[in-house]
Protein backbone atom coordinates (compact mmCIF):
# COMPACT_ATOMS: atom_id res chain seq x y z
CA UNK A 1 0.00 0.00 0.00
CA UNK A 2 1.48 3.30 -1.33
CA UNK A 3 1.17 6.01 1.90
CA UNK A 4 1.54 9.46 0.41
CA UNK A 5 2.38 12.33 3.04
CA UNK A 6 1.88 16.21 2.44
CA UNK A 7 4.75 18.12 3.73
CA UNK A 8 5.61 21.69 3.63
CA UNK A 9 8.51 23.30 4.67
CA UNK A 10 9.55 26.71 5.52
CA UNK A 11 12.70 28.06 7.26
CA UNK A 12 12.57 31.30 9.34
CA UNK A 13 14.97 33.38 11.43
CA UNK A 14 14.12 35.86 13.39
CA UNK A 15 10.26 36.38 14.22
CA UNK A 16 9.53 40.16 13.94
CA UNK A 17 5.76 40.43 14.19
CA UNK A 18 2.77 38.42 15.76
CA UNK A 19 1.63 35.27 14.76
CA UNK A 20 -2.14 36.36 15.18
CA UNK A 21 -3.76 36.38 11.79
CA UNK A 22 -2.27 39.59 9.47
CA UNK A 23 -5.85 40.81 9.12
CA UNK A 24 -6.13 42.04 12.68
CA UNK A 25 -3.99 45.00 14.39
CA UNK A 26 -0.83 43.97 15.87
CA UNK A 27 1.77 45.37 19.08
CA UNK A 28 4.64 44.83 18.86
CA UNK A 29 6.38 41.49 20.21
CA UNK A 30 8.36 41.52 23.27
CA UNK A 31 11.90 40.46 22.17
CA UNK A 32 12.48 38.21 19.33
CA UNK A 33 12.94 34.26 18.93
CA UNK A 34 14.40 32.16 16.00
CA UNK A 35 12.63 29.46 15.69
CA UNK A 36 13.39 25.93 13.96
CA UNK A 37 12.22 24.60 10.73
CA UNK A 38 8.50 24.21 11.11
CA UNK A 39 5.70 21.83 8.88
CA UNK A 40 2.67 22.10 8.32
CA UNK A 41 1.15 18.98 9.37
CA UNK A 42 -2.54 18.27 9.02
CA UNK A 43 -5.09 18.41 11.24
CA UNK A 44 -5.91 14.66 11.44
CA UNK A 45 -2.41 14.07 12.54
CA UNK A 46 -3.34 15.91 16.02
CA UNK A 47 -6.97 14.23 16.38
CA UNK A 48 -5.79 12.00 19.33
CA UNK A 49 -7.24 12.36 23.31
CA UNK A 50 -5.07 14.18 24.92
CA UNK A 51 -2.09 14.08 22.97
CA UNK A 52 -0.40 16.07 19.95
CA UNK A 53 2.04 15.25 17.62
CA UNK A 54 3.84 16.79 14.40
CA UNK A 55 6.12 15.33 11.82
CA UNK A 56 9.28 17.46 10.91
CA UNK A 57 10.66 17.11 6.79
CA UNK A 58 13.91 17.24 6.95
CA UNK A 59 15.37 16.07 3.67
CA UNK A 60 13.10 15.89 0.39
CA UNK A 61 14.22 15.28 -3.13
CA UNK A 62 12.95 16.40 -5.85
CA UNK A 63 11.26 14.37 -8.38
CA UNK A 64 12.48 14.08 -11.66
CA UNK A 65 11.02 13.59 -15.36
CA UNK A 66 12.70 10.05 -15.51
CA UNK A 67 12.29 9.07 -11.87
CA UNK A 68 9.10 9.39 -10.44
CA UNK A 69 10.37 8.67 -6.92
CA UNK A 70 10.82 10.77 -4.00
CA UNK A 71 13.56 10.20 -1.64
CA UNK A 72 12.16 11.51 2.27
CA UNK A 73 13.36 11.19 5.62
CA UNK A 74 11.09 11.75 7.78
CA UNK A 75 11.65 12.75 11.63
CA UNK A 76 8.91 11.85 13.66
CA UNK A 77 8.50 13.85 16.92
CA UNK A 78 6.91 12.13 19.93
CA UNK A 79 3.39 12.35 20.61
CA UNK A 80 2.86 14.19 23.74
CA UNK A 81 0.51 12.98 26.07
CA UNK A 82 -0.41 16.33 27.60
CA UNK A 83 -3.16 13.86 30.52
CA UNK A 84 0.42 12.75 31.67
CA UNK A 85 1.99 16.15 31.89
CA UNK A 86 -0.77 17.44 33.46
CA UNK A 87 0.02 14.46 36.16
CA UNK A 88 3.31 14.78 36.06
CA UNK A 89 2.93 18.90 37.26
CA UNK A 90 0.32 18.62 39.37
CA UNK A 91 2.34 18.96 42.51
CA UNK A 92 4.89 22.00 40.29
CA UNK A 93 4.64 25.38 41.06
CA UNK A 94 2.98 28.33 38.95
CA UNK A 95 6.76 29.30 38.12
CA UNK A 96 8.13 25.49 37.18
CA UNK A 97 4.61 25.43 35.27
CA UNK A 98 4.76 28.89 33.17
CA UNK A 99 8.66 28.20 32.74
CA UNK A 100 7.75 24.73 31.35
CA UNK A 101 5.19 26.31 28.52
CA UNK A 102 6.95 29.16 27.45
CA UNK A 103 10.18 26.97 27.20
CA UNK A 104 8.30 24.26 24.93
CA UNK A 105 6.63 27.15 22.35
CA UNK A 106 8.39 30.12 22.58
CA UNK A 107 6.90 32.77 20.31
CA UNK A 108 3.67 30.05 19.43
CA UNK A 109 2.00 30.70 23.13
CA UNK A 110 0.53 34.14 24.49
CA UNK A 111 -0.82 34.86 27.98
CA UNK A 112 -4.27 35.81 28.00
CA UNK A 113 -4.63 38.87 30.45
CA UNK A 114 -8.12 40.48 31.25
CA UNK A 115 -7.34 43.06 33.78
CA UNK A 116 -8.08 40.77 36.81
CA UNK A 117 -6.01 39.14 39.27
CA UNK A 118 -4.76 37.19 36.39
CA UNK A 119 -1.73 39.67 36.04
CA UNK A 120 0.19 37.38 38.42
CA UNK A 121 0.53 35.09 34.90
CA UNK A 122 2.55 38.20 33.73
CA UNK A 123 4.59 38.28 36.96
CA UNK A 124 5.49 34.32 36.98
CA UNK A 125 6.62 35.02 33.19
CA UNK A 126 8.40 37.67 33.96
CA UNK A 127 10.48 35.94 36.83
CA UNK A 128 11.51 32.99 33.92
CA UNK A 129 13.58 35.56 32.19
CA UNK A 130 12.02 33.95 29.09
CA UNK A 131 11.13 35.65 26.15
CA UNK A 132 6.47 35.77 26.66
CA UNK A 133 3.55 37.25 24.54
CA UNK A 134 0.13 38.67 26.53
CA UNK A 135 -2.66 39.06 24.69
CA UNK A 136 -6.02 40.93 25.76
CA UNK A 137 -9.50 41.30 24.35
CA UNK A 138 -11.07 44.94 24.56
CA UNK A 139 -15.06 44.43 24.17
CA UNK A 140 -15.08 48.04 23.80
CA UNK A 141 -16.98 48.02 27.46
CA UNK A 142 -14.23 47.66 30.16
CA UNK A 143 -14.03 49.42 33.23
CA UNK A 144 -11.75 52.65 32.90
CA UNK A 145 -9.93 51.46 35.65
CA UNK A 146 -9.05 48.07 33.61
CA UNK A 147 -7.92 50.31 30.73
CA UNK A 148 -5.57 51.79 33.25
CA UNK A 149 -4.32 48.82 34.41
CA UNK A 150 -3.27 48.03 30.84
CA UNK A 151 -1.05 50.72 30.61
CA UNK A 152 0.36 50.51 33.64
CA UNK A 153 1.29 47.23 33.73
CA UNK A 154 1.97 47.62 29.96
CA UNK A 155 4.96 50.60 31.20
CA UNK A 156 6.07 47.96 34.46
CA UNK A 157 6.92 45.05 32.65
CA UNK A 158 8.03 46.98 29.63
CA UNK A 159 5.48 45.42 27.10
CA UNK A 160 3.27 46.24 25.09
CA UNK A 161 -0.21 44.02 25.23
CA UNK A 162 -1.45 42.06 21.73
CA UNK A 163 -5.14 43.61 21.69
CA UNK A 164 -8.05 42.21 20.42
CA UNK A 165 -11.22 44.20 19.27
CA UNK A 166 -14.81 42.61 17.66
CA UNK A 167 -16.07 42.90 14.27
CA UNK A 168 -16.97 46.33 14.03
CA UNK A 169 -19.85 45.33 11.62
CA UNK A 170 -21.18 42.88 13.87
CA UNK A 171 -21.14 45.57 17.53
CA UNK A 172 -22.83 48.10 14.89
CA UNK A 173 -25.35 45.70 13.86
CA UNK A 174 -26.11 44.32 17.58
CA UNK A 175 -26.77 47.75 19.27
CA UNK A 176 -28.61 48.90 16.19
CA UNK A 177 -31.21 46.10 16.68
CA UNK A 178 -31.36 45.50 20.15
CA UNK A 179 -30.08 48.66 21.61
CA UNK A 180 -26.72 48.73 24.14
CA UNK A 181 -28.11 47.02 26.91
CA UNK A 182 -29.96 44.04 25.55
CA UNK A 183 -28.53 41.78 27.34
CA UNK A 184 -30.62 42.63 30.47
CA UNK A 185 -33.56 41.17 28.82
CA UNK A 186 -31.99 38.17 26.69
CA UNK A 187 -29.10 37.24 28.13
CA UNK A 188 -25.62 37.88 28.12
CA UNK A 189 -24.00 35.12 25.33
CA UNK A 190 -25.09 36.66 22.26
CA UNK A 191 -23.02 40.36 22.82
CA UNK A 192 -20.25 37.62 24.25
CA UNK A 193 -19.89 35.98 21.20
CA UNK A 194 -19.57 39.18 19.48
CA UNK A 195 -17.00 41.06 21.92
CA UNK A 196 -15.16 38.25 23.16
CA UNK A 197 -15.47 34.80 22.07
CA UNK A 198 -14.84 35.64 18.23
CA UNK A 199 -12.07 37.65 18.72
CA UNK A 200 -10.57 34.86 20.88
CA UNK A 201 -11.28 32.87 18.32
CA UNK A 202 -8.74 35.05 15.65
CA UNK A 203 -6.35 35.41 18.58
CA UNK A 204 -5.99 31.46 19.44
CA UNK A 205 -5.59 30.63 15.46
CA UNK A 206 -2.37 32.12 15.50
CA UNK A 207 -0.88 30.15 18.09
CA UNK A 208 -0.31 26.70 18.99
CA UNK A 209 -1.11 27.30 22.91
CA UNK A 210 -1.91 30.21 25.39
CA UNK A 211 -1.69 30.26 29.30
CA UNK A 212 -4.97 31.39 31.14
CA UNK A 213 -5.33 32.29 34.89
CA UNK A 214 -8.35 29.62 35.36
CA UNK A 215 -8.09 28.17 39.41
CA UNK A 216 -10.14 25.47 40.32
CA UNK A 217 -11.75 27.55 43.43
CA UNK A 218 -12.90 29.96 41.55
CA UNK A 219 -16.10 27.70 40.66
CA UNK A 220 -16.26 24.39 42.26
CA UNK A 221 -19.05 23.60 39.63
CA UNK A 222 -16.97 24.13 36.65
CA UNK A 223 -13.47 24.26 37.49
CA UNK A 224 -12.83 22.21 39.74
CA UNK A 225 -10.92 19.82 38.25
CA UNK A 226 -9.09 21.85 35.41
CA UNK A 227 -5.32 20.58 34.94
CA UNK A 228 -2.53 22.60 34.27
CA UNK A 229 -1.86 21.62 31.41
CA UNK A 230 -4.59 20.18 28.43
CA UNK A 231 -5.84 19.60 25.10
CA UNK A 232 -7.84 22.52 24.52
CA UNK A 233 -11.78 21.20 23.98
CA UNK A 234 -12.82 24.28 22.30
CA UNK A 235 -10.95 26.30 20.43
CA UNK A 236 -8.64 25.17 17.39
CA UNK A 237 -5.06 26.43 17.23
CA UNK A 238 -2.49 27.64 14.18
CA UNK A 239 -2.81 24.23 12.46
CA UNK A 240 -6.41 24.01 12.67
CA UNK A 241 -8.67 21.10 13.66
CA UNK A 242 -9.49 19.46 17.35
CA UNK A 243 -6.26 18.78 19.00
CA UNK A 244 -4.13 22.06 17.21
CA UNK A 245 -4.59 23.84 20.46
CA UNK A 246 -2.85 23.37 23.99
CA UNK A 247 -4.23 24.99 27.02
CA UNK A 248 -2.13 25.82 29.79
CA UNK A 249 -2.98 26.55 33.30
CA UNK A 250 -0.52 28.13 35.59
CA UNK A 251 -2.30 28.82 38.75
CA UNK A 252 -4.94 25.80 38.14
CA UNK A 253 -3.59 24.52 42.02
CA UNK A 254 -3.71 27.39 43.95
CA UNK A 255 -6.07 29.17 46.06
CA UNK A 256 -7.19 32.80 45.15
CA UNK A 257 -5.74 33.81 48.61
CA UNK A 258 -2.46 32.69 47.95
CA UNK A 259 -2.25 34.44 44.57
CA UNK A 260 -3.07 37.47 46.29
CA UNK A 261 -0.25 37.16 48.87
CA UNK A 262 2.07 36.56 45.84
CA UNK A 263 0.63 39.91 44.47
CA UNK A 264 1.43 42.27 47.51
CA UNK A 265 4.80 40.15 47.69
CA UNK A 266 5.92 41.06 44.55
CA UNK A 267 4.55 44.68 44.38
CA UNK A 268 2.77 43.94 40.99
CA UNK A 269 -0.06 46.78 39.99
CA UNK A 270 -3.60 45.05 40.31
CA UNK A 271 -7.04 46.74 39.25
CA UNK A 272 -8.46 49.13 41.83
CA UNK A 273 -11.69 47.67 41.16
CA UNK A 274 -10.35 44.75 43.83
CA UNK A 275 -9.98 47.09 46.59
CA UNK A 276 -14.06 48.13 45.92
CA UNK A 277 -15.17 44.74 46.21
CA UNK A 278 -14.64 43.78 42.99
CA UNK A 279 -13.42 39.96 43.05
CA UNK A 280 -14.16 38.56 39.22
CA UNK A 281 -13.66 41.65 36.83
CA UNK A 282 -14.78 41.52 33.16
CA UNK A 283 -17.23 44.18 30.96
CA UNK A 284 -18.64 47.14 33.16
CA UNK A 285 -22.03 46.46 32.68
CA UNK A 286 -21.85 42.83 33.44
CA UNK A 287 -19.93 43.08 36.56
CA UNK A 288 -20.19 44.15 40.24
CA UNK A 289 -18.85 43.75 43.76
CA UNK A 290 -19.67 40.79 45.56
CA UNK A 291 -20.97 41.17 48.85
CA UNK A 292 -19.73 38.35 52.57
CA UNK A 293 -20.97 35.26 51.57
CA UNK A 294 -21.31 35.53 48.00
CA UNK A 295 -19.15 33.39 45.26
CA UNK A 296 -17.02 35.46 43.06
CA UNK A 297 -18.69 34.74 40.32
CA UNK A 298 -21.45 36.21 41.49
CA UNK A 299 -20.41 39.46 40.78
CA UNK A 300 -20.84 38.72 37.50
CA UNK A 301 -24.33 38.39 34.87
CA UNK A 302 -26.51 38.43 38.64
CA UNK A 303 -29.55 38.32 36.56
CA UNK A 304 -28.85 34.90 34.99
CA UNK A 305 -28.88 31.20 36.30
CA UNK A 306 -25.63 30.54 37.27
CA UNK A 307 -25.30 27.73 34.83
CA UNK A 308 -25.26 30.60 32.19
CA UNK A 309 -22.50 32.36 34.21
CA UNK A 310 -19.32 31.65 31.50
CA UNK A 311 -18.73 34.40 28.57
CA UNK A 312 -17.60 31.12 26.09
CA UNK A 313 -13.84 31.64 26.58
CA UNK A 314 -13.88 28.45 29.20
CA UNK A 315 -17.04 26.45 28.00
CA UNK A 316 -15.22 22.95 27.74
CA UNK A 317 -15.57 23.01 31.73
CA UNK A 318 -19.17 22.60 31.66
CA UNK A 319 -21.75 20.72 29.12
CA UNK A 320 -25.20 19.49 29.05
CA UNK A 321 -26.43 16.77 30.25
CA UNK A 322 -29.79 15.32 29.09
CA UNK A 323 -31.90 17.05 31.54
CA UNK A 324 -30.94 20.49 30.25
CA UNK A 325 -28.39 20.85 33.70
CA UNK A 326 -24.86 22.30 33.47
CA UNK A 327 -22.56 19.65 34.97
CA UNK A 328 -18.03 19.70 35.56
CA UNK A 329 -16.82 17.76 32.82
CA UNK A 330 -14.01 15.83 34.61
CA UNK A 331 -12.15 13.81 31.93
CA UNK A 332 -15.13 13.81 29.94
CA UNK A 333 -17.76 12.36 32.12
CA UNK A 334 -20.25 14.24 33.74
CA UNK A 335 -20.31 14.46 37.88
CA UNK A 336 -22.46 16.12 40.62
CA UNK A 337 -22.74 15.68 44.02
CA UNK A 338 -25.37 16.99 46.00
CA UNK A 339 -24.84 19.59 49.11
CA UNK A 340 -26.10 20.74 51.83
CA UNK A 341 -25.52 17.70 53.22
CA UNK A 342 -26.04 18.63 57.11
CA UNK A 343 -27.66 16.03 58.97
CA UNK A 344 -30.08 19.22 59.92
CA UNK A 345 -31.27 20.10 56.88
CA UNK A 346 -33.95 18.16 55.76
CA UNK A 347 -34.54 17.05 52.30
CA UNK A 348 -37.50 17.60 50.58
CA UNK A 349 -39.42 15.58 47.91
CA UNK A 350 -41.86 17.20 45.57
CA UNK A 351 -44.48 15.84 47.35
CA UNK A 352 -43.28 17.10 50.69
CA UNK A 353 -42.43 20.97 49.51
CA UNK A 354 -46.34 21.12 48.27
CA UNK A 355 -47.55 19.45 51.57
CA UNK A 356 -45.56 22.32 53.31
CA UNK A 357 -46.89 24.55 51.22
CA UNK A 358 -50.43 23.73 51.77
CA UNK A 359 -50.53 24.27 55.32
CA UNK A 360 -51.52 27.24 56.94
CA UNK A 361 -51.04 26.85 60.48
CA UNK A 362 -47.64 25.29 61.00
CA UNK A 363 -46.04 24.22 64.54
CA UNK A 364 -42.74 25.31 63.06
CA UNK A 365 -41.41 27.81 60.61
CA UNK A 366 -39.40 26.46 58.04
CA UNK A 367 -36.80 28.47 55.59
CA UNK A 368 -36.22 26.03 52.03
CA UNK A 369 -32.82 26.48 49.60
CA UNK A 370 -34.51 25.98 46.06
CA UNK A 371 -31.09 24.96 44.59
CA UNK A 372 -28.85 22.85 42.23
CA UNK A 373 -26.03 21.13 43.48
CA UNK A 374 -24.08 22.37 40.35
CA UNK A 375 -24.38 25.85 40.84
CA UNK A 376 -21.38 27.40 42.20
CA UNK A 377 -23.35 30.09 43.70
CA UNK A 378 -25.17 27.47 45.71
CA UNK A 379 -22.27 25.56 45.95
CA UNK A 380 -20.46 29.08 47.88
CA UNK A 381 -23.78 29.57 50.62
CA UNK A 382 -23.14 25.66 51.21
CA UNK A 383 -20.99 26.44 54.41
CA UNK A 384 -23.00 28.87 55.76
CA UNK A 385 -26.58 27.46 55.03
CA UNK A 386 -25.33 24.21 57.04
CA UNK A 387 -23.84 26.43 59.79
CA UNK A 388 -27.25 27.93 60.01
CA UNK A 389 -29.49 24.44 60.18
CA UNK A 390 -27.13 23.46 62.57
CA UNK A 391 -27.45 26.63 64.57
CA UNK A 392 -31.66 26.63 64.67
CA UNK A 393 -31.73 23.54 66.18
CA UNK A 394 -34.36 23.99 68.96
CA UNK A 395 -34.85 27.27 68.09
CA UNK A 396 -38.38 26.43 66.57
CA UNK A 397 -37.41 26.61 63.13
CA UNK A 398 -36.54 23.99 60.54
CA UNK A 399 -34.52 24.02 57.77
CA UNK A 400 -34.84 22.27 54.09
CA UNK A 401 -33.64 22.22 50.86
CA UNK A 402 -35.12 21.20 47.76
CA UNK A 403 -33.43 20.37 44.47
CA UNK A 404 -35.60 22.77 41.95
CA UNK A 405 -33.52 21.85 38.64
CA UNK A 406 -34.46 19.42 35.88
CA UNK A 407 -37.78 17.98 36.02
CA UNK A 408 -38.60 20.38 38.70
CA UNK A 409 -37.80 23.99 37.41
CA UNK A 410 -40.93 24.92 35.75
CA UNK A 411 -42.95 23.79 38.94
CA UNK A 412 -40.58 25.81 41.20
CA UNK A 413 -40.95 28.88 38.55
CA UNK A 414 -44.65 28.94 38.69
CA UNK A 415 -45.40 27.92 42.61
CA UNK A 416 -41.94 28.63 44.49
CA UNK A 417 -41.09 31.93 42.63
CA UNK A 418 -37.55 30.62 41.53
CA UNK A 419 -35.63 33.00 39.78
CA UNK A 420 -32.20 31.79 39.85
CA UNK A 421 -30.21 29.64 42.03
CA UNK A 422 -30.61 29.92 44.63
CA UNK A 423 -33.54 30.80 45.97
CA UNK A 424 -34.53 31.05 49.47
CA UNK A 425 -38.11 31.09 50.64
CA UNK A 426 -39.22 31.37 54.61
CA UNK A 427 -42.45 29.53 55.45
CA UNK A 428 -44.13 30.87 58.86
CA UNK A 429 -45.74 29.91 60.95
CA UNK A 430 -49.46 31.40 59.93
CA UNK A 431 -49.24 31.83 56.57
CA UNK A 432 -49.05 29.15 53.27
CA UNK A 433 -48.06 31.80 51.05
CA UNK A 434 -43.83 31.57 51.18
CA UNK A 435 -41.72 35.02 51.96
CA UNK A 436 -38.99 35.49 49.31
CA UNK A 437 -35.50 36.30 50.54
CA UNK A 438 -34.68 39.27 49.03
CA UNK A 439 -31.36 39.67 49.69
CA UNK A 440 -27.82 38.52 48.13
CA UNK A 441 -26.20 38.67 51.67
CA UNK A 442 -26.12 34.68 52.70
CA UNK A 443 -24.14 34.64 55.83
CA UNK A 444 -25.47 33.11 58.80
CA UNK A 445 -26.07 36.61 60.65
CA UNK A 446 -28.30 38.44 57.92
CA UNK A 447 -30.60 35.12 57.06
CA UNK A 448 -31.08 34.51 61.14
CA UNK A 449 -32.02 38.55 61.56
CA UNK A 450 -34.47 38.39 58.53
CA UNK A 451 -36.14 34.85 60.07
CA UNK A 452 -36.72 36.79 63.20
CA UNK A 453 -38.60 39.35 61.52
CA UNK A 454 -41.26 37.45 59.62
CA UNK A 455 -40.57 33.58 61.12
Amino acid sequence: MALAINVSSSSSSVISSSSFPSSELKAPLIGSLRLLDRTNVSAASLRLSGKRSSVKALNVQSITKDHMMASEKLDVVEVEDFEELAKRLENASPLEIMDKALETYGNDIAIAFSGAEDVALIEYAHLTGRPYRVFSLDTGRLNPETYRLFDTVEKHYGIRIEYMFPDAVEVQALVRNKGLFSFYEDGHQECCRIRKVRPLRRALKGLRAWITGQRKDQSPGTRSEIPVVQVDPVFEGLDGGAGSLVKWNPVANVEGNDVWNFLRTMDVPVNTLHAAGYVSIGCEPCTRAVLPGQHEREGRWWWEDAKAKECGLHKGNIKENTNGNATANVNGKSTVADIFNSENVVNLSRQGIENLMKLENRKEAWIVVLYAPWCPFCQAMEASFDELADKLVGNGVKVAKFRADGDQKDFAKSELQLGSFPTILVFPKNSSRPIKYPSEKRDVDSLTSFLNLVR
